[in-house]
């Protein structure tokens, strides 16, 4: 069977790093965009070979993580979203898209791995809020 594709938005090089290697260790695939565009861009092109989306809040350019989450839920309205951020968590509640999970900088690919899965195992289930 082939392994679940994550679609990762992070800007930052030895994060993204480590993000792909946990995924890995856990047994998924990955594709990294560096720009919220670049990420929107993947899903417009094919938004259903995404089993997730994993996306840093503050990216490059005028495109956030919040944005590249709601274009995903309008490509792939059940995919599971988490974010990563060092200091946007207070703009969670009103800007994250319903039933996605937060993660606060730094966190342990452990903590990466535990959302992903009950996001992924919760996907099916409507009325889930964050």
């Amino acid at each position: 069977m082939k392994p679940q594709l994550v679609l990762i938005a992070e800007d930052e090089t030895l994060i993204g790093f480590m993000l792909v290697e946990s995924l890995i260790d856990a047994g998924f695939d990955s594709l990294v965009s560096v720009t919220a565009r670049e990420a929107i861009s993947a899903l417009e092109l094919d938004a259903p070979r995404f089993a997730a989306l994993l996306t840093d809040i503050k990216m490059p350019g005028t495109e956030t993580g919040w944005d590249v989450a709601r274009r995903a839920r309008e490509l792939s309205p059940q995919i599971p979203v988490i974010y990563m951020t060092g200091d946007s968590a207070d703009q969670w509640r009103a800007q994250g898209v319903p039933g996605s999970v937060l993660l606060q900088k730094p966190f342990a690919p452990a903590q990466l791995v535990t959302a992903l899965t009950s996001l992924l195992n919760d996907a099916g289930m409507a009325g889930i809020s964050h």
